[in-house]
């Protein structure tokens, strides 16, 4: 697997008016589905209802603000009713948009907030997308559905993107090429200042040191690698680490649990065969 893990994205319009699907049933959550080919971006919106955005199969992400969410079938993300977004497949995804009226929502989780997906979240999550369902068993299943959705505690890995052009150049750089190399000093040296005027740039532009933005930029661009079932040591060279057990190091580091965690899925095993 080359160095450059960068996909070019594809965006396209919201559908319809952006902020939800017409109700096609009776009930308080309406069911869109939306396929999602491999790098397809639905282009940044936001919704007058909540929104739980989760895949069947494939991988989501979702970018809010300068935050990414990674979410593979077991993981699916809410996300409060007027937050600006985009979702977007990393692997052919079938999107799944389960909106919920504020009005009527027994949630009011004011952030954005993972939840885990078992088995019977995800068959619910599927028999609510008919169209046919008689009123009482949807309103028993959505009942159902809105016990299981059970936040996690997790940390997003946030990248800000800065606005200054000499820290974009070095910027842009990591983000194509997350397993470049060069240090501070040759950064600097590449776009004309000293290292000590870029190490003061890249912390006011970014709120964060190169060390520790180029971490994050890393591990961000290693989540849907690992949750498209990559093996860890693939996936630790490609991003710039020299072994499985520093990447997994660095992750924990930085998020506080292993990735296979993180995602919900077993791929922190460093002995996994390639």
């Amino acid at each position: 697997m080359a160095g450059n893990v960068t996909r070019a994205r594809r965006y396209i319009p919201p559908a319809g008016d952006g902020l939800c699907p017409p109700p096609t049933a009776p009930g308080a959550i309406v069911v869109g589905t939306f396929p999602l080919e491999s790098g397809e971006w639905i282009a940044p919106h936001a919704h007058t209802h909540h929104q739980l955005a989760w895949t069947r199969g494939g991988v989501l992400g979702v970018g809010i603000g300068d935050a990414y969410w990674v979410l593979p079938p077991t993981r699916a993300l809410w996300i409060p009713a007027g937050t600006r977004h985009s979702t977007g497949a990393t692997r052919g995804a079938l999107l799944h948009g389960l909106y919920f009226p504020p009005e009527r929502c027994a949630i009011d989780w004011p952030d954005p907030t993972p939840v885990v997906v078992d088995g019977l979240l995800a068959h619910l999550i599927v028999h609510l997308s008919r169209d046919d369902l008689p009123e009482d068993a949807r309103l028993r299943a959505e009942a159902v559905a809105v016990d299981l959705l059970r936040p996690l505690p997790t940390t997003p890995i946030d990248v800000p993107y800065p606005v200054d052009d000499r820290v974009r150049a070095v910027a842009d750089a990591l983000l194509t090429d997350p397993a470049d190399p060069r240090g501070l000093e040759v950064h600097a040296r590449a776009i004309g200042v000293s290292r000590r005027t870029l190490t003061r740039l890249f912390t006011s532009d970014t709120g964060m040191t190169f060390d520790h933005w180029r971490t994050h930029a890393r591990l961000r661009a290693a989540l849907p690698l690992l949750a498209e079932g990559h093996p860890v040591s693939r996936v630790a060279r490609t991003v710039g680490y020299a072994t499985p057990s520093s990447f997994l190091a660095a992750f924990r580091r930085t998020v506080g649990t292993s990735p296979g965690r993180y995602l919900g899925t077993m791929t922190e095993e460093p002995g996994r065969g390639e």
